[in-house]
């Protein structure tokens, strides 16, 4: 971090059902300016968690924001066995908002999205697409069961099957932390996740029965994916599941092999930790769309 970085101004997102989220806004830095990003978390991963890697944007020249999707850190309003929040909903409703603040925000009419995981396997669920100008994806996929190796298959089917289908009965919220699945969920929520990835097509499955607010086929923001090669959710599999599922988007996976930029493992969630930072360059080149001329790390 620079020594002209500023504290993240704490901000309030509302969303089209009344419902309040809390964010993060930080402004760019840099003389140069570009557009704004819009940083949209994992599931179950908190907005702290992203904070170095927006300064590390704003330095760069992005106003960024970040939030907590409803039922999450910071949204999470009464007690988490009360949050009737559902997984669709944060496609639907907060990201939606978030998109919708930013572009008030900057005055800018786009902006870009970067997205942790599900932050970018919901595209198709935000009216508003056409705003983001280019979407980039990090470790974004649909955790399809079947795309994954048979071993990490198994502890996820038994994860979604039974464990946290128990722990909603027992405690009324998803008990994620247990298993080391991030923050603790709402109920529907972790039942919803469970669900779109036995199914495979991720978010299409929340939208399976109402065409009109269905706006995969319609999304035309190009897309690009990078995925570690040591992802156990995230792989060419499951990647391609969730490009797929955005036919008219220009769309393209970039696997990312740890040694390569001198880390022994990347995984799943590593991607935004500072002792990850070496990776950091790739996802602003993505942002720039100057890393498609680039041939793909070679797993």
């Amino acid at each position: 971090m620079s020594h002209d970085t500023q504290a993240p101004e704490r901000v309030t997102i509302a969303c089209e059902d009344g419902t309040v989220l809390t964010g993060h806004f930080v402004r760019a830095t840099a003389a140069s300016r570009h557009e704004p990003v819009l940083l949209c978390p994992a599931t179950g991963v908190r907005q702290h968690f992203y904070f170095r890697f927006a300064a590390w944007l704003a330095e760069q020249g992005h106003d960024v924001l970040v939030f907590d999707y409803r039922g999450v850190g910071l949204s999470l309003h009464g007690p988490l066995k009360s949050c009737r929040a559902t997984l669709a909903e944060w496609g639907q409703q907060d990201q939606t908002a978030a998109l919708d603040w930013l572009v008030a925000r900057t005055g800018q009419p786009q902006v870009l999205l970067v997205g942790h995981s599900a932050g970018a396997q919901m595209l198709g669920l935000l009216p508003n697409h056409g705003r983001v100008a280019r979407a980039v994806g990090v470790a974004a996929s649909t955790g399809w069961f079947q795309g994954m190796r048979p071993g990490f298959r198994m502890q996820a089917r038994f994860a979604f099957g039974a464990f946290l289908p128990l722990g909603i009965r027992l405690k009324g919220y998803a008990p994620c932390s247990k298993i080391g699945l991030g923050e603790d969920l709402p109920a529907t929520v972790a039942t919803q996740w469970g669900q779109w990835c036995a199914a495979g097509g991720y978010a299409t499955n929340a939208v399976r029965h109402t065409p009109d607010r269905d706006f995969h086929a319609a999304v035309t923001t190009p897309i690009t994916v990078l995925h570690a090669t040591d992802d156990d959710i995230a792989t060419p599999a499951t990647v391609a599941d969730l490009l797929r599922t955005l036919p008219a988007a220009p769309r393209h996976a970039v696997p990312v092999t740890p040694a390569q930029h001198g880390l022994k493992a990347i995984g799943h969630i590593d991607w935004f930790r500072s002792s990850h930072r070496a990776l950091w360059p790739l996802i602003g080149q993505a942002l720039r769309g100057t890393l498609a001329a680039q041939p793909a790390p070679q797993a």
